[in-house]
């Protein structure tokens, strides 16, 4: 196999911009080296990574779990690249982390595991919480650290984040459907679809806010707290639903097949951050977490997935 680091550059820069083009605008080097770039992965892989239409590229289902696997990829590059600057194995101490349902689950399990493997003298404890109670016990210093959906933030003048990943929101379709196949796929579209509504993590308040905005509802036939719920669901048209790539799968639990498609208008991303108390001095154990989440993911900005 003979894959470089520049090829996942490359190819992340694509899945963020959606174009080749603008794509080889933003990494300063031609259109003919990120194709060339993105179909040396397809031909390693033996995946389609992207689907090309008129209006640039969208990711397929493969692609899409590629993505996931070369963020993670850069993040391991970008810590080995602090690693010796730091004394990791001489630091002991403890944290105390408080995480939302869908970070407890989507998000968390990598970078932790890397942080324990760096840092094997700092104990970490975990706290599942919804996001209120996550805010009031920053507030009051009963935990550390806390990483959630930064977008969904009430108490912002007594808590500091800092965004970690941003999370595209796309259309779910089962593999037959007719959007699967249409040129661009906007709100409109969808409104007349039976709609899966997610309700974890302030998700309905969330969809109900961009929706709202376009001047658009959607046609809901079915709530639920559970994705995979969801992923079944619109895998068996019984509806379809917007939600992140951080959760995406291509594969219901029965093995059925979910597309994702772009959406031609304003859908927020869903921004998972790190947040604690303004002005709270931090602990060793929670300074070097903080520490690590921003070397591994802010380095270079804000991580899209």
């Amino acid at each position: 196999m003979s894959i470089s680091l520049r090829q996942i550059r490359y190819f992340i820069a694509t899945a963020e911009a959606g174009k080749v083009s603008a794509a080889a605008s933003a990494l300063g080097v031609s259109q003919s080296a990120v194709t060339e770039a993105v179909k040396a992965l397809e031909r390693e892989t033996g995946a389609r990574l992207f689907r090309r239409h008129a209006n640039g590229v969208q990711l397929t289902s493969e692609g899409n779990q590629f993505l996931l696997h070369a963020r993670n990829v850069t993040a391991a590059v970008q810590e080995a690249l602090q690693a010796p600057r730091r004394t990791r194995f001489d630091l002991e101490g403890r944290v105390s982390i408080a995480v939302t349902y869908t970070v407890a689950g989507y998000f968390l399990p990598a970078p932790l595991a890397r942080f324990r493997r760096s840092f094997p003298g700092i104990e970490v404890e975990l706290h599942e919480m919804d996001r209120s109670e996550i805010e009031a016990r920053l507030v009051d210093g009963s935990v550390d650290l806390a990483v959630l959906l930064s977008s969904n933030l009430r108490n912002a003048d007594e808590i500091d984040t800092e965004v970690l990943i941003q999370s595209k929101r796309r259309l779910w379709l089962p593999a037959n459907h007719p959007l699967n196949h249409a040129g661009r796929v906007t709100l409109a579209d969808i409104a007349p679809e039976p709609y899966i509504m997610l309700l974890i993590d302030e998700a309905e308040q969330t969809a109900m806010g961009y929706w709202t905005r376009r001047g658009f509802a959607p046609n809901i036939v079915f709530r639920t707290w559970s994705v995979e719920a969801v992923r079944s669901m619109v895998a068996t048209s019984a509806g379809v639903a917007i939600l992140s790539d951080m959760v995406y799968r291509p594969w219901s639990l029965e093995g059925d097949r979910i597309e994702a498609r772009l959406i031609d208008d304003d859908v927020p991303s869903m921004d998972v951050g790190l947040a604690w108390k303004r002005g709270a001095k931090l602990d060793p154990g929670a300074k070097a977490f903080r520490d690590f989440c921003h070397i591994t993911y802010n380095a270079a900005g804000a991580t899209t997935v």
